[in-house]
Order: C-alpha cells, then sequence, then structure tokens
C-alpha cells in the first residue's frame, strides 16, 4: 500500500508538471521530475511525509545536489495538493539544509 501511495504522488506530480507547463527531461534515458529522478524522489518522501518524518537519507540529498529547486517551487503554489497526498510542502522547502546544501529553498 505504502509503495502505491508513492507510485500516486510520483504521477500527480507528473500530471501536475504537465499542467503547469513544465516539461520532464530526460537525462541518460531515465525520465526526472525537476532533475530528481524517481528513486531520488522516493528516498525523499520518508523526509517529506507523515507525522514523523525521518531525517532525509544519504540517496536523497545526494538526488537534492542536482535538483531544480525554480521548478521544485512551481509546486510549492500546488500546497493543497501536495498535502493530500502526504506531502508536507514545509518540510520539502527544507530540505536543503537538511542536507547541508545550503539554506531552505525561498520561493
Amino acid at each position: 500500500m505504502e509503495a502505491y501511495k508513492k507510485l500516486v504522488v510520483i504521477v500527480a506530480l507528473v500530471l501536475l508538471a504537465l499542467a503547469i507547463e513544465s516539461e520532464a527531461l530526460v537525462v541518460n534515458n531515465e525520465q526526472s521530475f525537476c532533475r530528481m529522478t524517481k528513486e531520488g524522489l522516493n528516498a525523499c518522501a520518508p523526509a517529506v511525509s507523515g507525522q514523523n518524518p525521518l531525517p532525509p537519507s544519504a540517496l536523497c540529498c545526494s538526488a537534492l545536489k542536482t535538483a531544480d529547486f525554480q521548478c521544485l517551487c512551481l509546486f510549492k503554489k500546488y500546497s493543497n495538493l501536495l498535502s493530500a497526498y502526504g506531502i508536507d510542502p514545509n518540510l520539502a522547502m527544507q530540505l536543503p539544509a537538511k542536507c547541508n546544501l545550503g539554506q531552505p529553498i525561498r520561493c
């Protein structure tokens, strides 16, 4: 069931990207979302969801190193949609700081 929820979140984010005219990029024959792979998004899920989020994993932090934060900022406008899928937009914006990649995302 948990894997199904993650898949629904990924599909929703891709559809949302298309709806706001963002393009999914293809890097090394692998589709990505805001320059984060599906594996990277899945790795970050425990750090941005639930009432007791976990610290971001090394894989999540590694994925964030290549993320397009301006692209991700577009989705903060749709925080209600993200919240409906169990993603806390405020936690998501804090990930770069938690991964020692700089300040939280400011959109």
